[in-house]
């Protein structure tokens, strides 16, 4: 596993990239970190990366938002975070979303990990309390 250290918005741009450009044949991705360690806040910059023209935000009520890509791609972020169980998921139909070929983002995956696709890339983020700095494995 690799791991970046995030300091600051530069370096949070830079690991999206890095990100990207190593997983990019992958497009499912598993977001895992406690509350408040930036989990959204990677997502926007992944998004950006990818052109997305939407604006990015947690989808914590919604369970999933939907983006346009500036080639009218979609992309979907999700939140499992108030999912109360899975029949919730399968309701809205995930496995159309995670084998669509379109990149699906995913905050607490942890609630339903066994229904991730086995090809998922997954990105843990902690926050290292000394200096606020982030540290993104993948």
């Amino acid at each position: 596993m690799e791991t970046v250290r995030c300091s600051g918005l530069n370096d949070l741009q830079a690991a999206a990239i890095d990100v990207l450009k190593k997983y990019s044949e992958s497009r499912v991705f598993a977001l895992f970190g406690e509350m408040g360690s930036g989990k959204t806040t990677f997502i926007k910059a992944l998004c950006e990366k990818l052109g997305v023209v939407d604006v990015v935000s947690s989808p914590t009520f919604a369970i999933i938002n939907e983006y346009l890509d500036s080639e009218g791609e979609c992309v979907y972020h999700f939140d499992f975070f108030r999912l109360k169980n899975k029949n919730e998921l399968m309701d809205i139909g995930y496995e159309d979303y995670f084998y669509s070929g379109d990149y699906c983002f995913i905050e607490w995956p942890e609630k339903y990990e066994e229904l991730l696709p086995e090809n998922c890339v997954y990105i843990k983020i902690k926050i290292d309390y000394a200096d606020q700095s982030r540290l993104i494995s993948f």
